[in-house]
């Protein structure tokens, strides 16, 4: 019975990374090599333990000079180590690739490196339910929420710092510029994002916010779906 929830727990999970998984994949004209995206979903899925790590010292030390834990400050912090750790998992994967070939390639894998994140936290959070008497209804109230939220949220911020990896790959400029613009941009809405959640009492403004976002995003892949056509 352990073992059965257990699996439960793990496929309700993942559910929402692998919806969003296929429904982003699919924006692009050239699918990309399973092996590529199975390895790519991988490394944010192992670099999510790293990260955990990096925050808890990290906001030890933020407390030490009496940042408090949901300050501003602390999210951005927090939420910035978590944007590099998901690009630096892309990057040391699939900058040499050849397949990596097109501007969109860079906002593709970016999602999917992000997915993986989310699906760790997303399993970590079901377990939590494991003592609760109610623990399928609770697993998948928990579930659908972190689907059209925080899920999503890792995705589009991920892809905000795709987009501008893609202009660059786009115009053959260096990089760099660009992927800091891009990791401050997507850190600073992250951030927002969590400070709503955790001070405003409604789902509105963050269901708002995220509409926002996945409105400039979409826009973005429309800019270099085709660009090699």
């Amino acid at each position: 019975m352990i073992v059965l929830t257990a699996i439960f727990l793990v496929i309700l999970g993942t559910l929402p990374s692998f919806a969003w998984l296929v429904f982003f994949t699919s924006e692009d004209c050239h699918p990309e090599p399973r092996r590529l995206i199975f390895f790519t979903f991988l490394s944010g899925v192992i670099i999510t333990f790293f990260t955990l790590q990096a925050q808890i010292f990290t906001n030890k030390w933020l407390l030490g000079f009496g940042i408090g834990n949901f300050s501003i400050t602390s999210l951005i912090i927090l939420t910035a180590i978590e944007e590099i750790a998901k690009f630096l998992a892309v990057f040391f994967i699939v900058h040499k690739q050849k397949e990596f070939d097109e501007p969109i390639d860079a906002m593709i894998y970016m999602i999917v490196a992000a997915l993986g994140f989310a699906a760790v936290e997303n399993i970590a959070l079901v377990f939590r339910t494991v003592n609760d008497p109610a623990i399928a209804s609770g697993a998948i109230n928990i579930i659908t929420l972190r689907f059209i939220g925080a899920t999503l949220l890792h995705a589009l911020s991920s892809a905000i710092i795709g987009y501008y990896w893609a202009k660059a790959i786009f115009k053959q400029v260096s990089a760099t510029l660009p992927i800091i613009w891009g990791l401050v941009i997507a850190t600073v809405l992250h951030a927002v994002f969590n400070y709503i959640i955790i001070n405003v009492d409604s789902v509105v403004w963050p269901v708002v916010f995220l509409i926002i976002m996945a409105a400039f995003i979409f826009r973005d892949f429309e800019v270099f779906r085709h660009s090699k056509e």
